[in-house]
C-alpha cells in the first residue's frame, strides 16, 4: 500500500488527509477502528471499488463515518482512495450540525447529493496526489465559512477533551466554560453530535488503541490510559470496535497511522509503505 500525505501549506484547520493506493488491485477486509473524528472515504477506483458493513447494513462507494461507528468494515477491490478526517468542530461547519451522524455511517452522495459525484470526478481525474490534495482543500473550504460556527465554549471543551486524552471530568469542564453540566451536554450534542462524557470516553480509547498498536501489555495501557483495570479496558474496546484488544493491536488500520496522520501517537512505521506525494495513477 502506497500512502501520499499532503504538503504543510495544503492543509485546513481541523482537516487532515491522506492518499492510498493499493499497489495490486485485491479484495481486501480491514475493520476500521474508532477515531475522534469524522471520517470521509472518497473512493476513486475504477470498476468494484469500496464496499462497507456497518453492523450489518451494507453500502458501496464513498462514504461518511460518523464519530463512534462501532463494528465496521471497508474492503473490496479499492485501487485508490482519499480518506479525510475532520475533527467535531471542522466537521459541523462543512456538513452542518450532525448528531445523525454519530455511531452512523451514511453514503457521501447522501449529504452532498450531485456534489459528491462531481467531487469524485474532479478527484478521479487529477494527475497526481498533491492535485487531489488541492482540490479537497477547494471544495472543502467552500463549506467552511459558510455555516454558523460552534459556540467558543463548544469548542473550548473539545479542545480540552482532546488534549487532556478524554480523562477531564465533564464536571470541571463545565466550570471552566461558566456552564453547567446539563447545558454543556446539550449545546455540546447538538452542535457535535456527541455528548462530552461519550467524546472523552473515544479520545480516551484513541489513545489506548495506538498504546496497544505500539506493543503495550493491555495491563500497561489500562493503568495509563485511566482505565480501573484490563477488564475495563476490554469492555471499551469491544463497545468501539467488536474486537479484543489483541486484535486491535495489530489492526491494519493504525499500523500505517504514523505516515498517513504524521503526528499520530502510534510510534511504528510498518515496512513497504511509502509516505509522500506521488502520481495519482
Amino acid at each position: 500500500m502506497d500512502v501520499a500525505v499532503p504538503r504543510p501549506s495544503a492543509r485546513l484547520p481541523g482537516v487532515s488527509m491522506a492518499g492510498f493506493r493499493q499497489r495490486v488491485p485485491a479484495a481486501v477486509d480491514i475493520a476500521m477502528v474508532a477515531h475522534p473524528s469524522v471520517t470521509l472515504l472518497v473512493d476513486l477506483s475504477e470498476g468494484e471499488g469500496l464496499v462497507y458493513d456497518a453492523h450489518g447494513q451494507h453500502g458501496r462507494g464513498s462514504v461518511v463515518v460518523g464519530l463512534h461507528p462501532g463494528e465496521l468494515r471497508a474492503g473490496g477491490r479499492v485501487g485508490e482512495c482519499l480518506q479525510i478526517r475532520l475533527e467535531p468542530v471542522a466537521a459541523a461547519a462543512v456538513l452542518g450540525p450532525s448528531p445523525e451522524l454519530s455511531g452512523t455511517v451514511v453514503a457521501l452522495d447522501d449529504l452532498w447529493g450531485p456534489d459528491a459525484g462531481r467531487a469524485e470526478e474532479r478527484l478521479r481525474a487529477a494527475a497526481s496526489w498533491d492535485d487531489r490534495f488541492a482540490i479537497a482543500v477547494d471544495l472543502l473550504g467552500r463549506w467552511l465559512g459558510t455555516r454558523p460556527p460552534v459556540a467558543p465554549e463548544v469548542a473550548h471543551v473539545w479542545r480540552r477533551t482532546l488534549t487532556g486524552r478524554g480523562r477531564v471530568r465533564v464536571e470541571r469542564l463545565a466550570e471552566e466554560v461558566g456552564w453547567s453540566r446539563k447545558r454543556l451536554s446539550a449545546r455540546f450534542r447538538s452542535q457535535l453530535g456527541i455528548t462530552p462524557k461519550r467524546a472523552a470516553r473515544l479520545v480516551r480509547f484513541d489513545h489506548a488503541a495506538h498504546l496497544l498498536a505500539a506493543g503495550r501489555a493491555a495491563a500497561d495501557v489500562a493503568t495509563e490510559s485511566g482505565y480501573v483495570d484490563q477488564s475495563h479496558l476490554h469492555r471499551e474496546v469491544k463497545a468501539f470496535t467488536g474486537l479484543t484488544p489483541t486484535a486491535v493491536a495489530v489492526a491494519p488500520w493504525l499500523a500505517i497511522d504514523d505516515v498517513a496522520w504524521p503526528g499520530s501517537s502510534s510510534p511504528r512505521r510498518p515496512p513497504g509503505v511509502i509516505a509522500g506525494t506521488q502520481p495519482a495513477s
